[in-house]
């Protein structure tokens, strides 16, 4: 379709042309060349004046020969047609599909061509995705690791806040799961491995670091810096020790003379006991493996110790991937600033060992991704060793001053537009000699970077469609943020599941405390405030009972002892396990009363609403989230914390304990 001809000055690099049809900005077009034929450009910027419309165009190149794309050296004629251009066009000079090794992060605005990242230069040129706060950063990261894991190349992700561990999960959110039919792909979840502190997040599995140390690893990793008396003090302890264990290393000192020693071990005693070294660590074949995504969970733990794993970790990786012993793979670092950050924001002890990955790592197969919302605060040595960039909206100006100065063919014009990126769109570069616009698909898995919504409340509701508003208000309740523990069914899968049409599902919120216990483990049970009971399933809300065992003779604890050993019995197999002819009768009357002991016909079993084992059994890896939401019944508390705490106390530790609520649904037939 014709857009118009050329007038006025013309460059190799760009010209302007009068436009005769509908032309829109970003849109690319095609220009015939009497040397080069047709020639890939894009408008940049569209002038409107009271009696004509002339269009920017940045002139992006033609394919030659060997397929590459080259600029012009001859500029266009005066004159020239400019044309739309057509979709195979465009895709053909660009070259954006590769499905074989490729990662398919989107279309090209405004066109439905897909667009591919080469993850062989991923592995080998390093990926920066830059962006604001709020602007969908943490959901293109979600796209590129699915690509990666799909492609199954192995994956370690740095996840200081545990956005990521919901890809364990498939993409359940309505307007997402329709878009994804013009995308051409489904929901899916994956299969990823989760590391962190246990007894902030009880559902990762343990990270552990060697605490076999080399003398330079034992002073980079200490939270002081060392004067130089206690250097040579601590190069004294250490010089004849092959590998510089805590108890090696703190025996060794005290044999030293000299008073430099004692600070010294205060603080090498202080890093032994944040309980992150361990004899038996976790090995780094299990955290790189073939076709594997591993997550480091840091919520909730210190930004120092967060600050020692990542040096400790990467370094030993890196030096592990030199000598081949673990397979190629690719690290994200999110919150990059925090780990490399610019070395006028000071220097961390990762940052080193970033800048030596980001240098050297593709010449050993190692990838890096360095995700921030603050890109002037990444150390700019790190950022300009990323030859492809994934940049959404940027507004501050050192921000946007730091981009333009370490990402290569970043314009002007560019930079005014990174300003103004609508949340969907990214600008990429480095998949082609020119940044690119591009819608990022939806995600397959399930986001988990939403920011908490402080103001709408959630859509559990399910109202009859005909009811007029002032009805459905009359219903509700609007409350302030409330933390919550919600199923996983949500209220459109129960109004399906019901046996009985449903006019409506209800949100009926129940008191509950998330209590924290310890015995030989620390682990969460969720305790119903209502009902003083042990929720044990969140999704029916199934509840068992404490026993009151003090109550009960000795006899009649003996007897429960010998049930729970039994499960089911007859008065006899309880006198033989007891081992005496004494009368039970009195006291299985008594158990049968309480209903800790059930009977039927002439058989007895023990009770199935009451708790007889560990209390681990029973426990909750669920996390409470905060949000404001409209429900039709909240339940009042029939039991306060000191009678909960006092109720536990008779079979485990409390440690501490949460109140919140839990999030039910009552159908309307």
């Amino acid at each position: 379709m014709l857009l118009g001809k050329i007038f006025g000055k013309v460059t190799t690099s760009e010209f302007k042309f009068l436009v005769e049809g509908e032309a829109r900005k970003f849109e690319y077009v095609q220009v015939y060349h009497q040397f080069y034929e047709y020639v890939l450009c894009q408008i940049v910027e569209l002038e409107k004046q009271e009696d004509m419309t002339t269009a920017l165009c940045q002139i992006i190149g033609y394919k030659d020969k060997e397929g590459k794309i080259k600029k012009l050296r001859i500029p266009f004629e005066p004159g020239t047609e400019v044309l739309s251009a057509e979709d195979d066009f465009v895709a053909s000079v660009i070259q954006l599909e590769d499905t074989d090794s490729g990662a398919y992060v989107g279309k090209l605005d405004g066109k439905d061509i897909d667009v591919f990242i080469d993850l062989k230069k991923l592995l080998t040129k390093h990926v920066a995705i830059l962006a604001k706060s709020g602007s969908g950063k943490s959901y293109t990261v979600g796209v590129l690791l699915e690509e990666i894991i799909e492609k199954k190349v192995p994956l370690l992700i740095i996840d200081p806040h545990g956005e990521y561990s919901t890809m364990k999960f498939e993409n359940d959110h309505e307007d997402e799961v329709r878009k994804m039919a013009e995308f051409h792909i489904k929901p899916k979840k994956f299969q990823i491995n989760e590391y962190g502190d246990t007894t902030i997040n009880p559902q990762v599995r343990p990270l552990r670091i060697s605490n076999k140390l080399s003398s330079k690893e034992l002073v980079d990793m200490l939270p002081v810096k060392l004067t130089s008396s206690q250097l040579g003090t601590l190069y004294s302890a250490t010089q004849n020790l092959n590998d510089c264990d805590f108890e090696s290393v703190l025996y060794n000192l005290n044999l030293e003379e000299g008073n430099a020693k004692w600070n010294l071990m205060g603080v090498i005693e202080q890093l032994r006991d944040i309980g992150l070294f361990s004899n038996t660590p976790t090995p780094y074949h299990e955290l790189v493996k073939s076709g594997q995504a591993s997550i480091l969970n840091f919520r909730g733990i210190n930004p120092e110790i967060q600050d020692i794993i990542v040096y400790k970790l990467t370094k030993d990786l890196f030096e592990l991937r030199k000598q081949n012993k673990i397979p190629p793979f690719f690290l994200v670092v999110e919150e990059a600033h925090n780990y490399c950050p610019e070395r006028s924001f000071g220097e961390k002890k990762s940052s080193k060992i970033l800048r030596t990955i980001a240098s050297e790592g593709r010449k050993f197969g190692l990838g890096l991704c360095v995700v921030s919302q603050r890109p002037a605060r990444v150390d700019k040595s790190v950022i300009s060793q990323c030859s492809t960039q994934i940049i959404m909206k940027v507004t501050n100006p050192n921000d946007l001053k730091a981009i333009s100065s370490s990402v290569e063919g970043i314009t002007s014009t560019t930079e005014r537009e990174i300003q103004d990126i609508s949340v969907g769109t990214s600008l990429i570069t480095g998949i082609t000699d020119v940044p690119l616009f591009v819608r990022i698909r939806p995600r397959k898995s399930r986001h988990g970077g939403h920011a908490v919504d402080m103001l709408n409340s959630s859509d559990y509701q399910v109202d009859v469609p005909q009811k007029d508003l002032m009805e459905q208000v009359t219903e509700f309740e609007e409350q302030d943020m409330l933390p919550l523990i919600k199923p996983v069914t949500t209220a459109k899968d129960v109004a399906l599941m019901s046996d009985e049409p449903a006019k409506g599902v209800d949100v009926v919120l129940v008191p509950i405390y998330q209590v924290t216990c310890k015995d030989d483990e620390q682990f969460k049970l969720l305790i119903d405030a209502t009902s003083g009971a042990v929720i044990v399933d969140k999704e029916t809300n199934e509840q068992k009972f404490l026993p009151e065992l003090e109550s009960l003779s000795k006899k009649e604890l003996q007897i429960l002892q010998a049930a729970f050993t039994l499960k089911s019995f007859k008065t006899v197999d309880l006198i033989k396990t007891l081992g005496s002819n004494l009368d039970v009768s009195k006291e299985i009357e008594v158990l049968c009363a309480k209903r800790y002991i059930l009977k039927e016909d002439d058989t007895y079993h023990l009770g199935t609403d009451f708790i007889f084992n560990r209390l681990s059994n029973y426990k909750s890896f669920d996390e409470i989230s905060y949000e404001s939401l409209g429900y039709v019944h909240k339940k009042e508390d029939a039991y306060d914390i000191d009678v909960i705490m006092h109720m536990l106390g008779k079979f485990t530790s409390v440690v501490d304990h949460t109140k919140a609520y839990l999030v039910t649904y009552v159908v309307r037939t």
